[in-house]
């Protein structure tokens, strides 16, 4: 049995507690929690925290993204939107901070920095080795200390555990360390992180329940594993599993083109299925902090001791996604209008990774635009959230009110909610990439 099996499914503050446990873990939250890492993951867990009663201080080492969170111009929900003007006001209730020093004042520490991959799909974790070395610098005897990045398995011991053990701190004594990782979809309010159960693994019954009244500030339900590393696989799972199905979603659309059928059409269909299926749709590529890059982590790991044939050739599969695209529009522009794509002037229609966030991190419209480019296109861009973007040094700017007519071909790459879109009706050269735009235009 799980030695933690009595807090596994602990239930949140308020249903169902005795009452001197209530008062306990009352006393407990109105204590102050350290966030570091104030991106996608770290802000919205510091408003949500905020919101619950919780004190917060939000540090991050960016400047820039300090002034930004400060001028209220952060890519949010509409409810993390409402969330953030509250916190500004709340003067000392909400604190912002560029000096990890700060992370002694606080009883908790949450850390939420970006875990990227390099060039070379290989795990960059500078941003989690100097946050995970700033805290260990800074802590103190009876913080409780979250990771929530996703990373290899060992992580949470070898920059955490070991470091805090070797400056003389007892782990699970007079001081508690766990993972648990985020589950944070950005754009997606039907999922609220409020509504969505959490993992946790700790190395002793303490840590865990140290670490269980911190994430139950904003989790309903946390579900306890028996260790930090069944936490880290556990999250490494969740995106290989996305990582997977994504591209074999993919290979299905492109074998139902091949045999003159429609790629949704089959998916809706076989969606109707109440069991043994799960509807993944396909489109240009992936982007983003999680798909195109954690299961590289547990690739990475693995490679000197084990092979996963199925994950590498996914993943594989992902990599080669915008240079198919490139190569369909090459076709798409050679059968409606009788040319190549050298000196094509090319619109692309929506540069972010998915609909409703202003995010280009990992996004296949990115190294869709160099494979364009590869071939002697001269690309453009339009996309309402995403004004700019930075590549190699050169700054591309969007195009606000595009005109179908100066274009040779237009990529429907990420249609955004709420968007006028109309331009794109027309008898012109058109790609889609979405797969659900009128039939009239060609399918990826």
């Amino acid at each position: 049995m799980d030695p933690f099996t009595e807090v596994a499914h602990a239930t949140p503050a308020g249903q169902g507690r005795p009452d001197g446990e209530e008062r306990r873990l009352d006393e407990h939250r109105s204590r102050l929690i350290a966030i570091v890492g104030l991106g996608y993951v770290g802000l919205p867990t510091a408003l949500a925290m905020h919101q619950a009663g919780r004190g917060i201080i939000g540090i991050d080492v960016s400047r820039q993204r300090l002034g930004e969170i400060r001028e209220g111009r952060c890519d949010l929900t509409p409810a993390d939107q409402g969330r953030l003007v509250e916190a500004l006001a709340d003067g000392d209730g909400f604190r912002l901070s560029g000096d990890c020093a700060s992370i002694a004042e606080a009883d908790a520490v949450i850390i939420c920095v970006p875990t990227p991959i390099d060039a070379h799909q290989v795990p960059d974790l500078r941003a989690l080795t100097a946050a995970c070395d700033g805290v260990c610098r800074h802590a103190r005897a009876g913080q409780t200390i979250v990771l929530t990045s996703t990373t290899y398995v060992g992580a949470t011991r070898d920059l955490l555990i070991v470091p805090r053990q070797e400056r003389g701190f007892t782990v699970g004594g007079d001081i508690c360390v766990a993972f648990s990782p985020e589950r944070i979809d950005p754009a997606n309010a039907a999922y609220p992180q409020e509504v969505v159960p959490r993992v946790l693994g700790a190395t002793s019954r303490r840590c865990a329940e140290m670490a269980r009244q911190v994430v139950s500030t904003v989790a309903p339900v946390v579900h306890l594993v028996s260790s930090p590393e069944a936490a880290e696989m556990t999250k490494l799972y969740e995106n290989v599993f996305r990582a997977v199905n994504v591209s074999l979603a993919n290979e299905m659309a492109e074998a139902s083109r091949v045999l003159g059928l429609s790629p949704t059409e089959v998916v809706d269909a076989a969606a109707t299925k109440p069991y043994g299926f799960m509807p993944f749709q396909p489109g240009p590529g992936v982007g983003g902090h999680c798909i195109p890059c954690d299961p590289h982590y547990l690739l990475w790991q693995l490679r000197p001791h084990h092979s996963m044939p199925l994950v590498e050739r996914a993943m594989a599969g992902i990599a080669q996604r915008p240079k198919q695209v490139a190569d369909r529009a090459g076709e798409v522009l050679a059968r409606m209008a009788g040319r190549g794509l050298w000196d094509a002037r090319v619109l692309l229609v929506g540069v972010a990774y998915k609909p409703g966030v202003a995010d280009v991190r990992e996004s296949s419209a990115v190294a869709l635009i160099d494979h364009l480019r590869d071939r002697g296109a001269r690309v453009e861009y339009h996309d309402p959230l995403v004004p700019v973007v930075e590549r190699y040094g050169e700054t591309l700017i969007a195009v606000a009110e595009p005109d179908p007519t100066e274009y040779d071909l237009l990529i429907a790459h990420t249609l955004h909610p709420e968007v006028d879109y109309r331009f794109l009706d027309g008898n012109w050269p058109l790609l889609d990439c979405t797969y659900r735009l009128p039939s009239r235009n060609a399918a990826l």
